[in-house]
């Protein structure tokens, strides 16, 4: 790992709003989209169908029991920016109780799930994948309750993608992100 690049550079990163990504070549980009995706948990809506199939219940959901397989099952595609230096660095921010994965099971098998970093009020969302239909979807439903419940004000998102837009998330220029972000690190908020 870059000596630089430290779980305690990436946490003062991200209460400026910047983010890290891993690049092909194995270096570390660092980025402040504008605007930047993310998800107003007031206003978090679940389609539907897919709040039925919360309700029904058909996944195990669980936090942070399978961290390592999360990453490593996000990382798991054509291009990524996961790198095995995000990897690392990721997973000492899991140690420090910082960063946290969601995880849905079907059968004791993983089938789906997410991760990021929660400081304070904020969550910063990084990374999903799903392996059964409608798993990793479960997965954010479950963490935008777990985040209401415990007082977040943020939901991260970085960049809007159509599947996020299912949900109401929505891009705001940074200034307002930045002023979201500031208060939500006023707070003092616990993911476990």
């Amino acid at each position: 790992m870059e000596p630089n690049f430290t779980p305690e550079l990436i946490v003062r990163a991200y209460c400026l709003g910047i983010f890290p990504m891993g690049d092909e070549d194995g270096s570390i980009s660092w980025y402040s989209p504008d605007p930047r995706c993310i998800i107003d948990l007031a206003n978090f809506h679940a389609p539907r169908r897919l709040a039925r199939t919360y309700r029904q219940s058909i996944f195990d959901l669980r936090v942070d029991t399978a961290w390592d397989s999360v990453i490593r099952a996000c990382a798991m595609r054509a291009t990524t920016w996961i790198s095995d230096e995000i990897i690392e660095a990721y997973t000492q921010l899991h140690h420090m109780g910082l960063a946290h994965s969601v995880e849905a099971f079907q059968q004791g098998e993983l089938v789906g799930g997410l991760y990021g970093v929660s400081l304070r009020g904020a969550f910063m969302g990084e990374s999903m994948f799903h392996r059964a239909t409608d798993a990793s979807k479960i997965c954010l439903v479950f963490l935008v309750e777990r985040l209401r419940e415990r007082g977040y004000a943020l939901l991260d998102c970085q960049y809007m993608t159509a599947h996020l837009g299912k949900f109401g998330a929505k891009s705001v220029p940074r200034a307002e992100y930045l002023s979201r972000l500031e208060q939500a690190l006023s707070l003092d908020c616990h993911f476990n």
